[in-house]
């Protein structure tokens, strides 16, 4: 067994069973799942309780303690029932944007992650570095040594639901959590990937700490002595600390911005850490606007021509802002119509450009002869046209295309909201903005795409100075998926050092400092423009330079613990035999 019971003696040891056995019942271990299923939900927005992520990663240490022979596939139930858990009421704003079998479906797509982690886990701890003896803690070495091989296990399934099926879905990852948290900042140095893996492996301290604790509690009143469980407690205590504090120190590149109340937006401009600055030229002062839509949730854009005016009304509010703009930023698909397309709307953005004075950035679709449609952001200059463009690497699936279409049509007629698919684009996630002192790289990520670090980080080896992330939360209502999405967009500030603009046609919008500090942020489904002064960056991260290196390090070690343990159960197996 993997877990952390007391030491006890010949007169103490029935009890000790007792209690080891009441804990690692079936029943109890799904008890502990659901609880680290619902601390790891309240970690996120909207209720972002970030020191709940360690509990959770606690709980779910605890409840996979089950052993013997059959354990993997108990503990891969207990794995499913935790994720799912927190999975139901994560997305929940999938609920509301589709209909119930999308979510459900979805949700147990993800679980089965948490299923895969449970039964890896069972495996991967018996490795001889991982392994803890029923009746001892165990050396603080082998204490280490075990918490570490849970998170790498841990982060490495994280890292491969990010990537597979169909593109991978990188939400509900550890380190989102830690946006407002000390252990956030170590995404500074090796990503979302070093993150995720300081929150598990404090998790699995802190319970291995609580059983030293109750051992030292139950030795004092046995009168045994308590010394090296006390002493090895006080260690790990130590280093647990250490992990989550110790990134407060990283040299990010500090804002030393006051936030702006959302309030005052429409009138003071915001600094988002131009402290930070480092090319020759001056700071890039944007625009954005959050134009609203008529009617919120599925259908917020059957009226696509009254989504289209609010962000000109919105421009227009700009334009008398006495500030000189060097872009405008619209959200994702706020024109409702391909303006290269429909003359009309070419004709409405080249004055809106024109009385702005600065081009602007546009969420559109294009519909190529060919079939499907692109979702893009196109530079539109006033009686230029088209400046530069990027089209949605990366497209939601089910909900911008439908993989496996007549197959999932037999379980929700859902699909067919989805009409025409979503087709890939092929260029990296950088639009070149010209202005007088030269171009500006923009590393232009839309919507989901935030959640992949792949593509924001491609665009910053790219000369990428800024983020800008356009966003459409019009579907999911008063759900957390527009908070969810904000502290992804901050998350990746902090991986990369550039400061960054969410704006979304309905909030909430946000910018951010290169340090992850949130400035200025909007509520949703409300009309509101910010004008920001953002600092253009060229230094790259050392997350940045390491590319997918953390990521492909932790799967292989992981694979290498599974190996491990397999084999060392095998040959204690056949010892046992001998024997």
């Amino acid at each position: 067994m993997s877990g952390v019971p007391a030491p006890a003696g010949p007169a103490t040891a029935p009890r000790a069973d007792r209690r080891r056995g009441v804990l690692t019942s079936r029943p109890a271990t799904l008890l502990l799942a659901v609880a680290a299923g619902v601390c790891l939900w309240a970690s996120f927005p909207d209720a972002a309780l970030w020191p709940l992520a360690f509990v959770a990663v606690g709980l779910l240490h605890l409840a996979l303690r089950r052993d013997g022979r059959r354990a993997a596939g108990w503990n891969a139930l207990v794995g499913f029932v935790a994720m799912l858990t927190f999975w139901l009421p994560h997305i929940w704003w999938a609920n509301f944007a589709t209909d119930t079998v999308p979510w459900l479906a979805l949700a147990v797509l993800e679980s089965l992650f948490g299923a895969l982690f449970g039964a890896l886990w069972t495996w991967a701890r018996q490795a001889p570095w991982a392994r803890l003896d029923a009746a001892r803690p165990g050396s603080v070495a082998r204490s280490l040594g075990h918490a570490a091989t849970f998170a790498v296990v841990f982060v490495a399934v994280e890292q491969w639901r990010a990537e597979i099926p169909f593109g991978g879905f990188p939400w509900g990852r550890l380190a989102w959590t830690m946006v407002d948290a000390p252990t956030g900042r170590a995404a500074w140095l090796g990503g979302t990937v070093l993150v995720s893996l300081l929150v598990a492996l404090v998790g699995v301290l802190a319970v291995l700490v609580a059983g030293r604790a109750v051992a030292v509690r139950r030795a004092a009143r046995d009168g045994a002595a308590a010394g090296p469980p006390l002493a090895g407690a006080v260690v790990l205590t130590g280093v647990a600390c250490l992990l989550v504090l110790a990134p407060a120190a990283l040299p990010l590149p500090a804002a030393d911005a006051d936030p702006v109340a959302t309030q005052d937006l429409d009138e003071q401009v915001v600094d988002a850490g131009t402290a930070t600055h480092e090319t020759a030229g001056p700071v890039l002062t944007v625009g954005a606007v959050q134009g609203n839509v008529p009617d919120p949730g599925r259908d917020a854009f059957a009226n696509r021509s009254a989504v289209l005016d609010n962000h000109l009304t919105g421009t227009a509010a700009l334009a008398e802002r006495d500030v000189a703009l060097d872009v405008v930023l619209w959200p994702e698909d706020a024109s409702g119509y391909d303006p290269q397309e429909a003359p009309e709307v070419a004709a409405a953005l080249d004055d809106a450009a024109s009385a702005v004075g600065a081009p602007l950035l546009v969420g559109a679709q294009e519909y190529p002869e060919t079939g499907g449609r692109y979702n893009v952001s196109l530079l539109w200059g006033s009686g230029q046209g088209v400046l530069d463009r990027y089209a949605k690497q990366h497209p939601a699936p089910f909900g911008e295309y439908i993989p496996l279409r007549g197959f999932v049509r037999l379980f929700s007629t859902e699909v067919d909201r989805v009409s025409t698919d979503m087709l890939a684009g092929t260029e990296p996630a950088v639009v070149d903005l010209p202005r007088g002192d030269g171009v500006v790289p923009l590393a232009t990520v839309i919507c989901f795409e935030v959640a992949y670090d792949e593509i924001v980080r491609d665009a910053v080896e790219r000369g990428a100075q800024v983020l800008v992330v356009p966003t459409n939360n019009a579907s999911f209502g008063d759900t957390a998926e527009s908070t969810q999405q904000l502290a992804m967009t901050r998350m990746q500030a902090m991986s990369t050092g550039r400061a960054a603009v969410q704006i979304s046609t309905v909030g909430v919008s946000g910018v951010v400092a290169p340090d992850g500090t949130l400035v200025a942020r909007t509520d949703l489904f409300t009309a509101d423009q910010v004008v920001a002064e953002l600092p253009l960056r060229t230094t790259l991260t050392p997350a940045t330079r390491a590319g997918y290196w953390p990521g492909w390090v932790a799967g292989v070690l992981a694979l290498g613990c599974v190996v491990a343990g397999l084999v060392g159960r095998v040959r204690r197996g056949r010892a046992e035999v001998v024997a």
